[in-house]
């Protein structure tokens, strides 16, 4: 019965993405838009979560002891729920702020929080709107701090995650994300160019991580259980 139920849920997930993707782009061809831009953007965007959910998920979690694969698991879905949340209010605002909107070219402006203004008119790339940009964005704003989990799985708890992880991608990723990506971000004018998140994702990322297994330092037992 359970696997069943799991079936169904799967497919009736799967049906109700791709009825989502056949509407949007069929509005985005009512709007002038570009509909093979729009339907690809969502396809890659679909692609990117499953990098972590379940992708991540099942990488970390073959990485550490049995008894610790749920809470891995739960890490990189919870990190895709908060992140999802923290990024609506403020995260994507911080990060694409309109024309004009940087401070310093350091911090967006407050201007977008909770999404404020960002419709289904044409964003930051003009052939895709705004509403769908600031979507795929969430996909790596989500995978980025679920990359550090691995270099303090099993040694950290769940509430110390969770301010982790919103702090972390309020103060780190999100300025960090403006920097390279976002209308008057101080790297991005210098001509920094960034097409596959090595600098926001990657470089970010594997720094922190680096810096948390430090602080956090070895696991109990190192070098005398398996």
């Amino acid at each position: 019965m359970a696997r069943f139920a799991f079936r169904v849920g799967v497919f009736a997930t799967l049906g109700v993405a791709l009825g989502a993707r056949a509407s949007l782009a069929q509005e985005a061809v009512e709007s002038g838009l570009n509909s093979g831009d729009v339907a690809w953007i969502l396809t890659s965007s679909a692609i990117v979560l499953m990098m972590t959910i379940p992708g991540l998920a099942l990488f970390y979690g073959g990485l550490v002891r049995g008894k610790n694969v749920l809470s891995i698991f739960m890490q990189c879905l919870v990190c895709a729920a908060l992140v999802s949340v923290t990024w609506v209010l403020w995260g994507y605002s911080i990060a694409f702020p309109d024309a004009g909107g940087s401070i310093g070219g350091l911090f967006g402006n407050l201007d977008k929080l909770g999404l404020s203004g960002v419709s289904w008119e044409a964003g930051p790339d003009e052939n895709i709107p705004e509403q769908l940009f600031m979507v795929f964005q969430l996909m790596f704003a989500i995978i980025t701090p679920a990359l550090i989990v691995g270099s303090f799985a099993e040694r950290m708890k769940f509430p110390a995650f969770l301010l982790f992880v919103l702090l972390w991608s309020t103060f780190i990723y999100s300025p960090l994300a403006h920097w390279v990506w976002g209308a008057g971000g101080w790297l991005g004018s210098l001509g920094a160019l960034d097409f596959a998140g090595g600098t926001v994702v990657h470089i970010s990322s594997g720094t922190s991580a680096l810096v948390a297994a430090i602080v956090i330092g070895r696991r109990k037992g190192f070098g005398r259980v398996a």
